[in-house]
């Protein structure tokens, strides 16, 4: 059993109940014991908070829920003002935990008590942040400044599972509502750049979760083709773009 009374499950959800229930009884299968589950729903269908609800026969959670879809924003907002514990572990519905992350969550954990000046630690991400400094177990120091080379530097905060205080918006604001998922994010991710936020990064950022997108439950995220295509003129250009656009807002 794997107890962590002063951290909050915190899980943004959006008509994916399957994909919900897969994930909390991972946790459970773990033997992970959180202080508080908040499921926060951004407006899901009728019958996945049917399904949602008939989940609460065999997990403990709390479910926000609001009457339409208002965005990733709004969703995570609703959610951490449901938290009530000093530390926050945000995953989305479609993450899976693996067998060695209640080790390496005790691990954040610690490390977050010690380090006052933390802010978050990243669990996964779609590639190794650029500039890392080992810590210890497996965990790295991210190193973040203007002078370094490239642009993905820039992706220092990721909506992708971590670990946060719980007075997250007291440090880098509310996430912006009304917005793409896109900007959203990228506004979040500045604005923990401009209020100089400090974190720890997983060297192996792939093995302590999966991401699972089925047939049955595909991805509820739309990317447009500016984001998506391989295509070598319009990936030279998308690079150039984000170069000169990731450097002046945050310069300005």
């Amino acid at each position: 059993m794997h107890s962590f009374d002063e951290i909050t499950l915190l899980v943004t959800h959006y008509n994916r109940s399957t994909s919900l229930e897969r994930l909390l009884k991972s946790f459970e299968d773990l033997g992970c014991r959180f202080g508080n589950i908040v499921v926060s729903d951004d407006g899901s269908k009728p019958e996945h908070i049917t399904y949602i609800n008939s989940l609460k026969n065999t997990y403990t959670f709390e479910l926000v829920t609001t009457p339409k879809n208002r965005g990733l924003g709004n969703n995570i907002n609703k959610g951490q003002d449901a938290v009530k514990t000093p530390y926050t572990l945000y995953v989305q519905e479609d993450f899976v935990p693996q067998a060695i992350f209640p080790d390496k969550l005790k691990s954040a954990f610690g490390f977050m008590q010690e380090r006052k000046e933390l802010d978050f630690v990243r669990f996964y991400a779609y590639f190794k942040y650029p500039y890392l400094k080992p810590y210890k177990s497996g965990f790295s120091d991210m190193v973040f400044s203007i002078w370094n080379p490239g642009y993905k530097k820039f992706y220092y905060y990721s909506d992708h599972p971590h670990l946060r205080r719980s007075n997250f918006f007291e440090r880098f604001g509310r996430y912006p509502e009304g917005l793409k998922v896109e900007v959203t994010e990228y506004r979040m991710m500045m604005s923990v750049l401009k209020n100089k936020g400090k974190a720890l990064f997983f060297d192996e950022y792939t093995t302590l979760f999966d991401q699972v997108n089925s047939s049955a439950e595909p991805s509820t995220v739309k990317r447009n083709y500016w984001r998506e295509t391989e295509n070598p003129f319009v990936t030279l250009s998308r690079h150039l773009y984000r170069h000169l656009k990731f450097n002046y807002d945050y310069l300005t």
